[in-house]
């Protein structure tokens, strides 16, 4: 069942995001501690990212420059959302997310007006960029410390302020979330707690998933595209509302 799952959330992380909705509550449902199955989802579901990422390889290789500057901001922000994890009652975020992801779904439904609006603004560049690192900082911030959605956040952001296509723009999505989730891997290898066994089965789900997400995602056209990250999106509020 856990293989299982890393195969679904491998495909869902490639695609949209919010692949821990499925891994984190199929670990809670085999017994394993919150803070345990947290730490075990980052670890298994890491390899899905890596999987996602070479398939997107193609997409990539005209982004670099972006993928390098954001990863560092994304990256900060993974490290310390690790930290905020093992210090913060596991309930702290719960309130707010559902709010974030709303609001990402908002910006992806508005993404061609939005990025015609940031084009008028090129006169304060400055500014654009500021916020934008500080938004990649916080989803790197939020992807540390859980996760679920952060593909969602990202794309709601990058959309606003790059005008790339819509596969561009999710294979440096892949890429940040991959620089947050490795950041808080290492936090928690170091900490110490995870389940490795769950992980490793995860991640051989995750592997094949990322492949699958990667074929899946690039036959999407892009307002179709946007349909599923919506849809995602309402799907992974409720759940975590109902939960």
């Amino acid at each position: 069942m856990l293989f299982l799952a890393g195969i679904g959330a491998g495909t869902i992380n490639t695609v949209v995001g919010s692949g821990s909705l499925i891994t984190f509550p199929a670990l809670l449902a085999f017994g394993y501690a919150p803070l345990t199955a947290n730490m075990t989802n980052n670890l298994g579901i890491l390899p899905g990212a890596i999987s996602g990422a070479f398939a997107y390889r193609k997409e990539l290789k005209t982004q670099w420059s972006t993928v390098v500057r954001l990863s560092i901001f994304s990256l900060v922000g993974g490290l310390g959302g690790a930290l905020l994890l093992l210090v913060l009652p596991a309930a702290a975020f719960k309130e707010i997310v559902p709010l974030l992801i709303s609001l990402s779904l908002v910006m992806v439904i508005l993404q061609p007006w939005l990025r015609k609006k940031t084009a008028e603004r090129q006169s304060k560049p400055h500014a654009t960029t500021i916020v934008r690192d500080g938004a990649i900082f916080f989803t790197g911030l939020y992807g540390g410390y859980f996760g679920a959605a952060q593909g969602i956040l990202l794309m709601s952001i990058l959309g606003a302020v790059i005008d790339e296509t819509i596969h561009k723009l999710n294979s440096i999505k892949i890429m940040l979330a991959l620089s947050a989730s490795s950041a808080a891997a290492v936090v928690f290898v170091i900490r110490g707690g995870v389940y490795w066994p769950a992980a490793g089965v995860i991640a051989l789900g995750a592997l094949i998933g990322g492949q699958l997400g990667a074929t899946i995602g690039r036959r999407l056209p892009a307002p179709v595209y946007r349909a599923v990250i919506v849809i995602v999106g309402v799907v992974a509020i409720v759940k975590l509302v109902s939960s």
